[in-house]
């Protein structure tokens, strides 16, 4: 055999379909040899009494995004991508968000330009259709899925990005036509409109109230309206972050009916509840666990875990979207005081995301090493178009790997985060099992708290069609 340029020796090599101990060799980036190998390599690595993963894919990140007046998303690609490499991902899949009236390419050709030279991990584009325009429905969406965006978010919800009726099944018919995956997020507009103005009447505007505003049952009814527009197009869609039963009983329903619905869900699913955004007091510090759709109670929680340990889960993404606390002079986000309404919906989490499903889930024995890689390795890979060059350890495939200690115990700490935000709605969480090394295409860009290679690494990765 030729000389390697590295082999790992006496590791435990994790993939979705099983645990082997053996050894891991590389050249020029990719995966060479697995088995029992000589040490003919440039570099060995002793991974005794550690375990060989997948890097992780995370699928569902909001980076660098408009995100109305007054508001500004606190990471870049720089951050982001720096972020995520400690949390032990090699790929991210943010979106390209179309503004209203904004041509789809250009918003296309402004991504790239922000994260050009930015990238410690590999990225990949999805899209976010806001204005379903006749040219981008008749001429800019089939291009772009031509060149590789194989995959788009259709909002049901939010007033600068909510589609109708009309316009889902419009949109659904281009991604019957080029072959492309929509992702929806639903959550019924109309309804939590009305909610909301109620609540405000009634002066019940604290952060804990965004919750009320906007529960199950509206996330019900929007799951099931997608997964009716999708069986009269006849294609596969995405419900993403999943936040309790009422969603997961329709996704469940259908999958039963044998319609091709995916579902992922979020680490805000499994450690936070309703609870969280009263804050101290019913203050402003439930700001800190806003999101869309919101935490829900324990038994959403227990729901949540059902469906990713029996299989009704296909992915587990962050839905990374981080805001700050405070603005750049200290004070609270502009508005957000007078009412839920306008605190910005989402929280951080891309660097969280894979120790607290390993931790929750593997070390509490919920679900195997395997699935553990499957849901945020293998099959985000394998639906984006991106398997089996991500998202797998097999020969040929890109040496993106996360090296992980599954006895180290830790706490998670904002102090010791790499995101933009100034907070983390995780804080106090013990965890065992970290990532401890991040390897991507052979380098090793991350070490125990310590980045050991420049930030532009990363490259854009065009994607092939889903192969889930």
């Amino acid at each position: 055999m030729e000389k390697l340029d590295l082999i790992f020796k006496n590791g435990k090599i994790v993939t979705e379909s099983g645990v082997e101990n053996c050894d891991l060799g590389i050249s020029d980036g990719q995966i060479s040899a697995i088995g029992d190998l000589s040490d003919n390599a440039e570099v060995i690595e002793d991974a005794t009494d550690l375990l060989i993963l997948p890097g992780g894919v995370d699928a569902h990140v909001h980076i660098d995004q408009p995100s109305g007046p007054d508001v500004e998303m606190a990471d870049n690609f720089q951050s982001a991508t720096m972020s995520a490499a400690a949390g032990g991902n090699t790929t991210v899949l943010p979106f390209a968000m179309q503004e209203k009236g904004q041509s789809l390419r250009e918003c296309v050709e402004n991504y790239h330009k922000k994260a050009k030279d930015n990238l410690y991990i590999d990225t990949s584009f999805h899209l976010i259709i806001s204005d379903p325009s006749p040219q981008v429905l008749g001429q800019e969406l089939p291009a772009l899925a031509r060149d590789g965006y194989t995959s788009f978010k259709v909002f049901m919800t939010y007033d600068d990005l909510v589609l109708n009726d009309e316009e889902l099944l419009k949109v659904f018919e281009v991604a019957k036509k080029e072959k492309t995956l929509v992702m929806v997020h639903a959550e019924g507009y109309d309804a939590i409109r009305y909610l909301t103005k109620k609540l405000e009447e009634e002066g019940k505007v604290a952060p804990y109230f965004h919750g009320i505003s906007r529960p199950q049952i509206v996330e019900r009814e929007a799951t099931h309206r997608a997964i009716s527009h999708a069986q009269i197009v006849d294609i596969p869609i995405v419900i993403v972050h999943v936040s309790g039963n009422e969603a997961l009983s329709q996704i469940k329903w259908a999958k039963e009916k044998g319609i091709r619905v995916f579902s992922e869900t979020c680490p805000q699913y499994i450690c936070l509840t309703e609870d969280d955004m009263k804050g101290l007091n019913m203050d402003f510090e439930g700001a800190k666990y806003v999101c869309s759709p919101p935490p829900r109670d324990l038994e959403s929680q227990k729901a949540i875990w059902e469906g990713i340990i029996d299989g009704t889960f296909d992915i587990f993404s962050s839905d990374h979207c981080p805001f700050k606390f405070k603005d750049k002079k200290g004070k609270d986000r502009p508005g957000a005081r007078t009412s839920f309404k306008w605190v910005p919906n989402g929280i951080p989490g891309v660097e969280t995301r894979l120790p607290i499903l390993f931790s929750e889930g593997v070390s509490k024995k919920r679900i195997s090493l395997e699935r553990f890689v499957e849901l945020t390795s293998t099959n985000p890979a394998k639906m984006y178009g991106l398997h089996p060059q991500k998202g797998s350890i097999k020969i040929g495939s890109d040496a993106d790997l996360t090296i992980w200690d599954p006895n180290k115990i830790d706490t998670i700490r904002q102090s010791d985060l790499h995101h933009g935000s100034d907070y983390t709605p995780f804080e106090g969480i013990e965890v065992r099992g970290w990532p401890i090394q991040t390897w991507l295409r052979g380098q090793k860009i991350y070490e125990k708290n310590k980045f050991l290679k420049q930030n532009n690494l990363g490259q854009y990765i065009s994607r092939g069609f889903s192969s889930l």
